[in-house]
């Protein structure tokens, strides 16, 4: 029998809210047998106009902490003010040999979380491949965080590089986005014509992702051309409105998140 400690990670992340959004990525995690997976989350978090309370801590193999944060939303600055104000009681009551902060650098809980993370290592995982200054103090907290950031996980060289710009200089790791393939399948051939072509978009309406520029592109293609998009963001009448007056009101559809309270 191995006496071996598993390695304590303690990963704070509010977009793991929902099982459904973001919960779910660290059920591989807690699968392994090397690793003992606590995860932090707010007990109710404000997205897109509506609040979203946690779903239940029974997920396999990880330790879920629900609590609740302070500042969940204000004007401007959206969810990057909101702090956890039992941080400091988490970390001293589990322990962790590294702390995983799945959250902007920017943020508020990103400095709480760096100043409070006793003698554990920092692993910050940014997706941000745009360089743009922020205004005070996010820009001040984003080079604190970044100057003493111990690993990064890098979406992309893009993100790295952004990372590197406004003061990391260690060791970085580029991961690929996964995909869960119980739940993302092809369906079976039903035999019907295929001819036509299925777009999918599945992530925050907003300006950049350039989901105005796709629409735009679609009314130039045949009417065998669909786009269906899932998800949810400030920009989403928006693009209602352009779809509609371009006359695609049936080849482009709207889905937000699945189960979203």
């Amino acid at each position: 029998m191995s006496n071996t400690r598993r390695l304590r990670v303690l990963s704070i992340a509010h977009p793991a809210v929902l099982r459904a959004v973001g919960r779910r990525r660290y059920h591989f995690l807690g699968s392994r047998s090397d690793l003992d997976v606590h995860l932090l989350v707010p007990r109710r978090w404000h997205q897109f106009g509506r609040w979203m309370d946690a779903d239940p801590p029974d997920d396999p193999g990880v330790t879920v902490h629900i609590e609740p944060i302070w500042l969940p939303r204000a004007p401007l600055a959206s969810w990057y003010l909101h702090v956890y104000p039992g941080l400091d009681r988490l970390i001293d009551a589990v322990r962790p040999d590294l702390i995983h902060l799945w959250e902007e650098p920017w943020s508020l809980v990103a400095w709480q979380a760096m100043l409070s993370r006793r003698n554990a290592p920092m692993v910050l995982e940014v997706d941000q491949n745009i360089l743009k200054p922020l205004i005070f103090p996010f820009e001040q907290i984003r080079r604190f965080v970044l100057r003493r950031t111990d690993h990064i996980l890098a979406r992309s060289p893009d993100a790295d590089a952004v990372v590197r710009a406004c003061g990391f200089a260690g060791e970085s790791s580029l991961i690929a986005y996964g995909v869960d393939q119980e739940t993302f399948f092809p369906k079976p051939s039903s035999g019907a014509d295929r001819s036509g072509l299925s777009l999918g978009y599945v992530g925050r309406l907003v300006v950049e992702k350039g989901l105005d520029d796709a629409i735009e592109a679609l009314a130039a293609c045949p009417r065998q051309v669909t786009l269906s998009i899932m998800g949810e963001g400030p920009h989403e009448a928006a693009l209602r409105a352009k779809a509609e007056s371009l006359g695609l009101g049936g080849r482009v559809t709207f889905q937000g998140w699945g189960n979203a309270k």
